[in-house]
Order: C-alpha cells, then sequence, then structure tokens
C-alpha cells in the first residue's frame, strides 16, 4: 500500500516510458513531488460520503460503483480479503472440505441483521445463489453447481475442485426486504433515514464515529465539485483509468493493490513469436519499474509474473530472473539465429524482425504506454509498429489473430486463476497457447489447498517463464482519496477501501 499527499490539478501522469538503461546513459530523474501546505480550514465539514441512491444499494444486484463502495459499511461476507488477498474469516466461523475437492460446508458465526434478527443459513445461502446467478459474482462463482442451506452452515457444491474457494467468497450476505433495493445487512452501519437525508447508523460501538451523513450526487462532474468542495470526505478511484476524474485541491491518497493485471499478448500461431526465444527476450526488454514509476506516477505495482507481489504466491528469485536486462534477451536472440545488421537491425536469413503491436486507441495511458513499449523494442534493434485501434477494431484484430504483439488488462480474479488467459480454451486466450504440460499445471495448481497451492504455483510460474506465452507488466493500484488531515489509519484493500474500520480516527471539521 502506498500514500502520498498529493496537491493535485486535474491528476496529470508524467507520461514516459523507456527500455532498460543502456550503459553510460543518464537517467532522467522524476520531478520530486511539492510538499503540500496543509488547508486551513474556516468552516464545519463533518465526516460525510457521497452516495446515488437512484441506483439503489443492492450489494449484488446493483451496479453503481458509488454505492457499492459503500457495501462494506452495510454488508459482511463469509470471508474478508486483506491486503495480500488471503481470505480473512467473517461470518464463517469454521469450513471444511470433502477428500475430493468439490463440497466445501461453511459454518456460520454468530451475527444480526440491523433490524436485530439473527443471520440463518437459508438468507446467505440465497445471497450466494443470488450472486451465482448475478452478472458482478457469476464469473467468479462458475465453478459452483449448487449452494444448499443446512442446519447453521452453507454448502457449495463445486463443478471441479478450487483449493483457494474461501478467496472468492468475500460475497456479501444480504436480509431481502420489500425494498428490493435496501437489504438489510449485518455490518458496523445500517442505511438510515436522518433529519437531513440518508444517513448511516453505528450498529457497534467500536466504530469511529456514530452516524455518517450521506450526501447525494448526480453526475461524475458532481462528485468532483463535492469533493473538491469538500462536501464529502472521501473518494474511491482508479487514477490511470480512461476516465480518470481531475479532481483538484488538496487531499491525501493511499493506494491499495488489485488484481488489475496489464500485460503483452503474444501470437504464438504466426509470426516471430511463435519462436520461444524471441518471447523469451521480450520477457526481458521492458522496464517494468520504470513504468510505473515514470509512466503511472506510481499507481500500480510492477510484476514479471502473473500474480501480485503482495500474494504469497508470488516467487521473487523467478521474478528476478525476468526483470529487465537487454544482454540476457540479446544472448536469447543470438543464440536463436538472430543477428545485428550494420544498420543496428536484427535479423534473420536476410529477415528483420519485425512486429505489429495494437492497443485501444480509446485510452491515452494505454497508448501511451505502448508507444513507449514500441520503443523499447526499436532500441533492441526490433522494427516496431504501433497500431492504435477503435475498441471494435481492437478486439476485431485480437479474435483474427492479427498481430504479433497486443497491450491489454484485465481483473483476475483473487485466487488469480490463470484458465481465462492460458487455457486453451481460455476465453482471452487470443495468442492461440495451447501447451499440456501448461495444462495440467493449470489444473494441478487449481485444486490444490495450503502448501500444495504455493508448491503448484511455483511450478505453474516456472513454466509460463519459460514459454512466455505473455509478458507480465504490472498491476495496477486503486486510489482512496481522502480531505487533508481528515483520516489517519486507513489501510484499504480492493474489495473495502474501509477495511479496518476500526482502527480509523476521523475529524470532524
Amino acid at each position: 500500500m502506498k500514500k502520498n499527499q498529493l496537491p493535485v490539478l486535474g491528476l496529470t501522469l508524467a507520461l514516459l516510458l523507456t527500455a532498460c538503461t543502456a550503459p553510460g546513459q543518464a537517467e532522467v530523474a522524476p520531478e520530486p513531488t511539492p510538499t503540500p501546505t496543509p488547508v486551513v480550514v474556516t468552516e464545519t465539514r463533518p465526516f460525510a460520503l457521497p452516495c446515488y441512491p437512484a441506483g439503489g444499494f443492492h450489494p449484488i444486484t446493483g451496479s453503481n460503483r458509488l454505492n457499492l463502495t459503500l457495501a462494506p459499511l452495510l454488508y459482511r461476507g463469509l470471508f474478508a480479503l486483506d491486503s495480500s488477498f488471503e481470505p480473512q474469516k467473517d461470518l464463517c466461523e469454521s469450513y471444511s472440505v470433502s477428500e475430493d475437492g468439490l463440497t466445501w460446508t461453511f459454518a456460520l458465526t454468530a451475527a444480526n441483521f440491523s433490524d436485530g434478527t439473527p443471520l440463518t443459513s437459508a438468507e446467505a445461502a440465497a445471497s450466494l445463489e443470488l450472486a451465482r446467478q448475478s452478472s458482478r459474482y457469476g464469473g467468479r462463482l462458475s465453478g459452483v453447481a449448487r449452494v444448499t442451506a443446512g442446519e447453521g452452515v452453507v454448502v457449495l457444491t463445486l463443478t471441479r475442485p478450487n483449493g483457494a474457494l474461501p478467496a472468492l467468497l468475500d460475497i456479501p450476505i444480504v436480509k431481502e426486504t420489500e425494498d428490493p433495493q435496501r437489504p438489510l445487512g449485518t455490518g458496523p452501519y445500517a442505511l438510515t433515514e436522518g433529519t437531513e437525508g440518508l444517513e448511516f447508523t453505528a450498529q457497534r460501538e467500536a466504530v469511529p464515529l456514530p452516524t455518517i451523513p450521506l450526501r447525494t450526487i448526480g453526475a461524475s462532474d458532481d462528485l468532483v465539485y463535492a469533493f473538491d468542495a469538500r462536501e464529502v470526505s472521501l473518494v474511491d478511484t482508479d487514477l490511470t483509468g480512461a476516465n480518470a476524474l481531475g479532481f483538484s485541491g488538496r487531499f491525501e491518497t493511499t493506494d491499495y493493490a488489485t488484481t488489475t493485471f496489464l500485460y503483452v499478448g503474444l501470437n504464438m500461431e504466426s509470426g516471430p513469436c511463435q519462436e520461444v526465444p524471441v518471447r523469451q527476450a521480450l520477457a526481458r526488454i521492458f522496464d517494468r519499474e520504470d513504468l510505473v514509476e515514470r509512466l503511472l506516477a506510481g499507481h500500480a505495482r510492477a510484476s514479471a509474473l502473473p500474480v501480485h507481489p503482495a500474494s504469497s504466491l508470488y516467487d521473487s528469485a523467478l521474478a528476478s530472473s525476468l526483470s529487465c536486462d537487454p544482454e540476457a534477451a540479446q544472448s536469447l536472440l543470438t543464440a536463436a539465429g538472430w543477428t545485428l545488421s550494420e544498420e543496428g537491425r536484427l535479423q534473420k536469413n536476410r529477415s528483420g524482425l519485425s512486429l505489429r503491436l495494437v492497443v485501444n486507441q480509446d485510452n491515452t495511458y494505454k497508448v501511451r504506454l505502448a508507444d513507449a513499449l514500441g520503443e523499447a523494442l526499436e532500441e533492441m534493434g526490433i522494427a516496431v509498429t504501433v497500431d492504435k485501434l477503435p475498441w471494435d477494431d481492437f478486439v476485431s484484430a485480437l479474435e483474427k489473430q492479427d498481430f504479433d504483439l497486443y497491450l491489454a488488462e484485465t481483473n483476475l480474479t483473487a485466487d488469480f486463476d490463470l484458465e481465462t488467459l492460458l487455457g486453451a480454451a481460455g476465453t482471452l486466450n487470443y495468442g492461440g497457447f495451447r501447451d499440456a504440460e501448461t495444462a495440467q499445471l493449470l489444473e494441478t495448481y487449481h485444486a490444490a489447498q495450503g502448501e500444495d497451492r504455493t508448491q503448484a504455483a511455483a511450478r505453474l510460474y516456472a513454466r509460463v517463464a519459460e514459454l512466455s506465452p505473455i509478458v507480465s507488466l504490472c498491476f495496477k493500484n486503486g486510489s482512496l482519496l481522502t480531505q487533508w488531515g481528515q483520516v489517519s489509519g486507513a489501510s484499504p484493500t480492493q474489495r473495502d477501501v474501509f477495511y479496518g474500520l476500526e482502527g480509523w480516527t476521523i475529524a470532524q471539521f
């Protein structure tokens, strides 16, 4: 987690990426972040949160981002994910797994909904079943065949073993009411009607405030204005997103790790990337740390593997072997028969090494990243054409395999399952990767639990590094923005920016 104190006007990013710094080449030092001056507050502004009442507050079927950000204050799941993506028991007291790994039984802890009624297994099962059929959670629960309620337990039956199932069960458990948009929860607060509108009312003593007023937001511009005017105290955002909002003024930024993965996909069915040494060389050309610090302003975490460095599954030694190393990349290409011409171009049998990199033009930061990746390849003697395509044309190019490389982003599940990226039938396997050994390693990893899973992950990532079907770049951060000096002790996570709320200190200006 990264915490900055940033004075930002429009949240513009310094966008520049180079290849590894060549020997003797001067490094360009980023400009230091100015030390902000604390804001002198002359009027009372209570801690308040933004919401969009018209969008409803249902945490499973709802789609409004503002309201979903607030959901952890109202609802709890069987598990909560910590900053390392490890599941911590919440409404689950204990669990057991059948010998074949297909039946998981979760015993519920004692808890009450905000109306005072106790949590039941029927309500927990109904919530999980609703999630299984929802667009928001249906993908991660696609391996669940059945959800049933027992005496104080919920039973999930799987179609195939998944040893990391608890990491997928930070799903809100609700009690439906007559208002389908406002179910009840077991969280630290309840949604109530106050004298000045909607507010959160504390349901337990160990929270920083007894009440939190909500401010109605109608559109994105309203949110920017409300935060800049200090009418709301907290905003969750993606500072490197295609539609990043332009907040101004002075505020504190606390970054948190996410599973949003940036990578370069490779065409393994035609062109130069059919050669394993070419793919291995590509994995060692890009300076990921430089990418993160100078192109994404530090709002990401460099990663040479398709798993977040904060995860216990990350193999630092293996990742180090894939770090930026132009000499190693050159050696791999030379061993495969590629030589430098007098003009400094890589060639084999009088044919130059030329690549087509496609990127979606609708996302500015990806376009600049693609340009910089192209420059890094050009410095290695590889001719590159960067094609910036509208979204529909970009998708069409991927589906037709009309590329050598493509720059992409995807949200991995918290169990870091790579089936969609590397599986033979994976929906994101546009490069046509097929490897029987990798398929078996994926299956073993998916089913393994505990230490067995760590070992299975090590074998899987080693195989991925050997064949290099994709080039991992980084995992993006999310950013929690809070008014200057109002919140201390925040430790947000991807699924809950209010994680560890009991340890927060909130000043009422």
